[in-house]
C-alpha cells in the first residue's frame, strides 16, 4: 500500500488533495462529507478586509436610516456593530473545533496594519497554517511594479515576526517574473507558496449594457501554468509548492507531484463532481503509485522538474518553438473541411 503522505508549509498531511479557500466551508454538513471522502486539509474561506469595509458600511447605512425619528429618542436601536472579521474568526474556530485534519486561514488585507492585526487574530484560533492571498488587481498605470513586489514581501517579513504558525503565499502568474519574487518570498522564510489564484474576471451582458459578474468554475487543462512554474521551482526553493487552478482529478494529482509540488488545492472540481470525487482521486493516485512500484510521495516528486528531466526543453522556448514546427498537424485532428 502507498504512503501518501506529504507537507504543506511544513505541516504532514495523510495525502496531497486540500480543499481550497471556498464558501464549502459554510456548511458544515458538507464538509463533514468532504472529510470523510478523504481530504487531507482545509483552507477556509479568505477573509477579505474590503468585505469588511463594506458590511459595516452597509449596517451603519441601516441602522443610521432610523436614527433622530422622534423627539424623545436619538437612535431607536442599541449601538450595534456588525460582526465582521469577528464572525468569521468565530466560524473558523467552529470548523476547526468540528474536524479532524489541518485547518488553515486565507488572509488578503489593504493596509499593512490590517494585515498584522488581521493575521494575530487568525493565528489564535488554533488554524495549522495562515495563506496569505496576495489577489490584487493593478487599476493605476503609475503603480511600479517593483515597489508592489517589495511592499508584498514586506508584509511577508512582519508576519513572519508577529506570529509563530506557518506562513504560504497564494499569488497569481501575473508578475513580470513570477520565480523571481517566489525567490524573494522563499527567502523571507514563507514555508509555503500556492500556485496560481484564480481572479472572477468582470462580463459584459451587451442588452443591458452592464457589467456582471459570472460564477465561473475552473476547467480541464487550466492546471497547465501551474504545471510549467512547479516544474521550474522545484529544486530551486525550500517552501513547499502547492499547486491550485483547474486541478479535476487523480491523474491531475499525479501530474502535479511529478511535476514538484508536494500538495494540490481543489474547488471546482468538488463543486462539479461532490465530496465522492476527492475519494476517487485519492483511489487513482494509489492504483497508480502501487502499479508504478512507488512507495512514497517523495519517489517521485519533481521527476519531470526541470532539474531532474531528461527533456529539460519542455521547460523553455524551444520546446514552444518545436510546436510551431509542426503546427499543420492540428488539422489532422480538426479538418477545415
Amino acid at each position: 500500500m502507498a504512503d501518501l503522505r506529504t507537507t504543506f508549509m511544513g505541516v504532514e498531511l495523510k495525502n496531497p488533495i486540500i480543499l481550497g479557500a471556498s464558501s464549502l466551508v459554510e456548511d458544515l454538513n458538507a464538509i463533514k462529507k468532504i472529510e470523510r471522502a478523504g481530504v487531507a486539509a482545509i483552507v477556509y474561506r479568505s477573509l477579505f478586509e474590503e468585505q469588511i469595509n463594506l458590511e459595516q458600511i452597509q449596517l451603519d447605512d441601516q441602522v443610521g436610516e432610523y436614527s433622530y425619528r422622534n423627539a424623545e429618542m436619538g437612535n431607536i436601536f442599541p449601538e450595534i456593530k456588525h460582526a465582521g472579521a469577528g464572525e468569521h474568526l468565530y466560524n473558523l474556530t467552529k470548523l476547526i473545533k468540528s474536524v479532524n485534519i489541518p485547518v488553515f486561514a486565507s488572509l488578503n488585507a489593504i493596509y499593512d496594519q490590517s494585515w498584522q492585526d488581521y493575521a494575530v487574530q487568525l493565528g489564535k484560533t488554533g488554524i495549522a497554517g495562515l495563506e496569505l492571498n496576495f489577489y490584487d488587481v493593478p487599476t493605476d498605470a503609475s503603480n511600479d511594479s517593483s515597489k508592489i513586489e517589495s511592499h508584498q514581501i514586506s508584509i511577508l517579513k512582519k508576519l513572519k515576526k508577529l506570529v509563530k504558525i506557518p506562513i504560504s503565499i497564494k499569488l497569481s502568474p501575473f508578475y513580470a517574473n513570477p520565480l523571481n519574487f517566489i525567490a524573494q518570498v522563499d527567502k523571507a522564510g514563507a514555508e509555503g507558496v500556492v500556485i496560481f489564484n484564480r481572479f472572477f474576471q468582470p462580463e459584459i451582458n451587451i442588452e443591458n449594457e452592464e457589467f456582471y459578474f459570472p460564477f465561473d468554475l475552473t476547467h480541464e487543462k487550466d492546471y497547465q501554468i501551474t504545471l510549467r512554474f512547479a516544474g521550474l521551482l522545484f529544486g530551486n526553493i525550500n517552501a513547499d509548492i502547492c499547486a491550485s487552478r483547474g486541478i479535476s482529478d487523480g491523474t491531475d494529482v499525479i501530474k502535479m507531484v511529478l511535476a514538484g509540488a508536494s500538495s494540490v488545492q481543489v474547488v471546482s472540481t468538488v463543486y462539479k463532481n461532490k465530496a465522492a470525487h476527492i475519494t476517487q482521486m485519492i483511489e487513482t493516485l494509489e492504483e497508480w503509485m502501487d502499479a508504478k512500484g512507488y512507495k512514497t510521495i517523495n519517489d517521485f516528486k519533481g521527476k519531470l522538474s526541470m532539474n531532474k528531466s531528461k527533456e529539460p526543453y519542455a521547460y523553455r522556448r524551444a520546446h514552444y518553438v518545436d510546436i510551431l514546427m509542426k503546427s499543420t498537424e492540428i488539422f489532422k485532428k480538426y479538418p477545415m473541411v
